[in-house]
């Protein structure tokens, strides 16, 4: 790149930083739900600001923002926005979903203050806030479309077993979002959450009872290594999660004994590149600053290659990995029938 080039490219990361917050205030506060209510008749600053019980002037420079970030149209005097960048930010249950995407990197970064530290002494924080599960939470919302979108359509024979009725584990469970998602898609099928933080087991709860499914579902508050089950279960499930627990190997050790003959261990999530070549693209860069995020408070993403080696070392048969279209990576052991 020229000198100017390289300015220009710089610049732009710059503007990128404020368009993830813009993106993330327009989530949080309902301003984008607003808008796409309002459809092609749009709204005026005054309009939103009434409707999303927020203040006029911060909202009309929040629409100077927006605009000018190529996130809504503006002909002066109303802002409108357009279906499929609404689809993209606010439809949670496709796999193109981004909004927990912007609500889990604008929430991590307000601990970026510890990364220097972090840097200079390899020493990682312990403890995150509950913004950060929440976060979390709204991020996932994407993963489980991956996985009925994606993820299924590659295992045909477990949509037979789910409909027909099986005993399945999410561990890691979070706010127990996957877990009443498959509830409501397969009624015949039973499960079990395994989560040992706090905020995100008591949400879980929550959920569960909110959504009349306590007789379908059970919360086990513990950590994933610490579960007793054995030959209990058919399926056992990873979401995103394996990265963030202390003992991986551990913890799919425990789920391949809480497997029964002929039970499915899966693990869903997104994996670090293995070729050089691989980290200069849009999926290398995000990644790998998630990635950063994650060394920060002591998780670790991986390759395909060291997921492989993790298993070897628990006692596990090597995964099958599946490449799925949304750059996700499906990783599937079966134990012997």
């Amino acid at each position: 790149m020229t000198l100017d080039e390289r300015f220009d490219d710089l610049v732009t990361s710059l503007g990128g930083f404020y368009r993830a917050w813009v993106i993330q205030l327009g989530l949080e506060l309902g301003l984008f739900a607003a808008l796409r209510q309002a459809g092609s008749r749009g709204m005026t600053p005054a309009e939103l600001a009434a409707a999303t019980a927020t203040a006029l002037d911060p909202v009309g420079a929040w629409c100077r923002a927006a605009y000018a970030s190529d996130l809504v149209d503006d002909d002066g005097e109303r802002v409108q926005l357009d279906e499929v960048t609404a689809s993209i930010l606010l439809d949670v249950d496709r796999p193109e979903y981004l909004g927990g995407q912007f609500a889990y990197t604008v929430t991590a970064s307000l601990d970026y203050a510890a990364m220097a530290p972090f840097m200079r002494t390899g020493r990682p924080v312990a403890d995150r806030p509950p913004r950060y599960y929440r976060a979390i939470e709204q991020l996932t919302r994407q993963d489980i479309a991956v996985f009925f979108e994606e993820a299924l359509a590659a295992l045909p024979d477990l949509v037979v077993d789910l409909a027909r009725g099986i005993d399945a584990i999410d561990l890691h469970c979070g706010g127990g979002r996957w877990l009443v998602a498959v509830a409501r898609r397969f009624p015949a099928t039973r499960l079990v959450g395994v989560e040992a933080e706090p905020d995100s087991t008591a949400r879980a709860m929550r959920l569960v009872q909110e959504s009349g499914l306590e007789g379908r579902i059970r919360i086990e508050a513990r950590e994933v290594a610490d579960i007793a089950h054995r030959e209990a279960f058919d399926l056992a499930y990873f979401q995103h999660a394996l990265h963030e627990i202390p003992d991986p190997g551990a913890a799919l050790a425990a789920a391949w004994r809480a497997l029964r003959p002929g039970g499915r261990l899966l693990v869903l999530g997104w994996c670090l590149p293995a070729a050089r070549d691989d980290l200069a693209t849009l999926h290398g860069q995000l990644i790998t600053g998630v990635a950063l995020d994650e060394a920060l408070h002591g998780g670790r993403l991986r390759t395909v290659d060291e997921h492989a080696a993790l298993f070897a070392a628990a006692g596990l048969p090597a995964p099958q990995a599946i490449a799925l279209p949304s750059d996700a990576t499906l990783l599937v052991a079966r134990r012997p029938a």
